[in-house]
């Protein structure tokens, strides 16, 4: 069998045609010129033996022809002089499935990141800029940091800006020089020193600021939004002919986005969110939610977006519910946030707005729901309940991020950084089965990532929370029909309190 690095990948040499294979049916040439000022970012595909195939990124020498290649400076830097090997071999690739058959195809693989033998930027020619969008996350400012130490320490780059206010602060010309001494202590704090927003992608007057200031790097900063601004960012610099690095750190606290194994922020999220619970537990973003469920063992249900539920009648959330504060007194309920939505799309007439980003406008069903809930036990069964909501959003996306993810936001910058320097461009950086990879902007802004109900971590949460997996009204109707058991996920109770008064305690976290 040959071997992985058996395919040449034919970025390194501008005299020769490229592969570009498209996932969209759009007017781009193949040549890399765009017809189309709408068209969506492309994919290069180089296939190999035993049906292997990298889903590469873009490379400056693939519209800028005869670009000067200059020697690595970390091989001259003293913090790497005890590296056995500096460099990532050219071929390095990085597999996205590693459980296979063997008879399985070699399948799909992306570029491996750190640094490169020739970078394509001279120290002194570099003038970056970073820029944070989007909703708060643990771990921003530790990016921050990263990336502006990463250039000046390993690349020698003194020119580093900070964008304020996200994608507006472009054509806003708010700008702060970022230096290695200005950025010592941020990752101590919450939120991110640059300031975010949401919208305000004007492509045009963004990459109009980019070239009036002779920017050439840009660490875009955000989750799946940003990524698409990134992309069209790039797409638009390509169309110019400009030799400007577009680098993308994904960052989401919901940990939604595809291929990579995390997004940052999401382990403090998860540790901070089962503080919360814990809290509620003593008092008496959906991953987030069913792994902080997980990890707090507190939890008595969990209301995810992706498995429906219903309140009223057999198999519902209040059968449920009168069930366990019949057998415990108390319960939790986590709510991740999207859950109901469809609950209440009846009374609320905002279903369909979205966010300045282009995000479905959410709504709080934490509040409306609790009411449901004093609602049915007073009306319904006379009970006394003492319920408690808490809301634990900006606890959880404005607190400093903890230790793992410090270490792998610097992992995280770095790679960005010797990926720009090495003259990749349009790229999101993350790991895949643990590699850091260089992905494709595509590859990430097609979908995003949702908990599996018929997954083994779905599963896994149902067995912790010994709740029922919620049965539709439509399921139990059919189920009627055929003479089964509509409650057969709880036990063949049916929770009647039969008007008995009691004085029980729920507590809903809102995650």
């Amino acid at each position: 069998m040959n071997s992985i690095a058996t395919p040449k990948f034919r970025c390194f040499d501008p005299s020769r045609n490229h592969f570009i294979s498209s996932r969209n049916n759009n007017n781009t040439t193949m040549d890399g010129s765009n017809n189309n000022n709408d068209s969506k970012s492309e994919v290069k595909i180089v296939k190999g033996d035993a049906g292997y195939v990298l889903e590469d990124v873009p490379h400056l020498s693939d519209y800028i022809p005869q670009l000067p290649t200059y020697s690595n400076p970390l091989q001259n830097n003293p913090a790497y002089s005890v590296v056995k090997q500096y460099f990532v071999n050219t071929d390095d690739t990085v597999a996205q499935k590693i459980v296979v058959h063997k008879s399985s195809p070699r399948g799909t693989h992306f570029r491996r990141a750190g640094p490169r033998q020739k970078v394509y930027f001279e120290s002194d020619e570099v003038h970056a800029c970073i820029v944070t969008c989007g909703g708060l996350c643990p771990g921003l400012n530790t990016v921050i940091r990263e990336i502006v130490c990463g250039l000046y320490h390993m690349y020698g780059v003194n020119k580093v800006l900070g964008i304020e206010g996200g994608y507006r602060g472009f054509y806003a010309r708010n700008t702060v020089p970022l230096t290695p001494k200005v950025v010592n202590d941020i990752h101590k704090r919450g939120g991110t020193i640059l300031g975010t927003s949401r919208g305000g992608h004007d492509t045009s007057k963004i990459v109009d600021s980019i070239q009036d200031r002779g920017i050439n790097h840009v660490y875009i900063i955000g989750g799946d939004g940003t990524q698409k601004g990134a992309s069209v960012i790039y797409e638009e610099i390509r169309r110019r002919g400009l030799k400007v690095a577009v680098a993308g750190v994904p960052k989401t606290i919901d940990n939604d986005i595809p291929v990579i194994d995390r997004s940052f922020g999401f382990d403090t999220a998860v540790e901070e969110a089962q503080r919360a619970i814990n809290a509620a537990h003593v008092e008496a973003e959906r991953f987030i939610a069913m792994y902080a469920t997980l990890a707090s063992r507190d939890v008595d249900c969990c209301l995810i977006p992706e498995s429906p539920f219903y309140l009223e009648g057999p198999g519902g959330l209040f059968e449920f519910m009168e069930r366990r504060l019949k057998e415990n007194g108390h319960m939790v309920i986590v709510i991740a946030e999207g859950a109901g939505q469809e609950l209440l799309s009846e009374s609320i007439k905002s279903m369909d707005q979205q966010d300045a980003s282009g995000n479905k406008l959410l709504q709080d069903v934490g509040l409306w729901i609790s009411q449901r809930i004093r609602d049915h036990f007073t009306r319904r069964h006379k009970m006394v309940i003492n319920l408690k909501y808490i809301d634990p959003t900006y606890m959880i996306r404005a607190i400093p991020s903890n230790a793992s993810d410090n270490v792998y936001c610097t992992l995280l910058a770095q790679s960005a950084v010797h990926g720009a320097m090495a003259g990749y461009t349009g790229f999101t950086v993350g790991p895949v089965n643990g590699r850091h990879a260089y992905i494709p902007f595509p590859c990430i802004t097609e979908k995003q990532n949702k908990v599996v109900i018929t997954d083994r971590m779905w599963a896994r949460l149902l067995s912790s929370t010994n709740q029922p997996s919620f049965l539709s009204a439509k399921d139990v109707q059919e189920e009627k029909k055929e003479e089964e058991l509509p409650t057969q996920l709880l036990d063949g109770e049916n929770g009647s309190t039969q008007g008995e008064e009691d004085n029980t305690s729920t507590q809903l976290a809102n995650l």
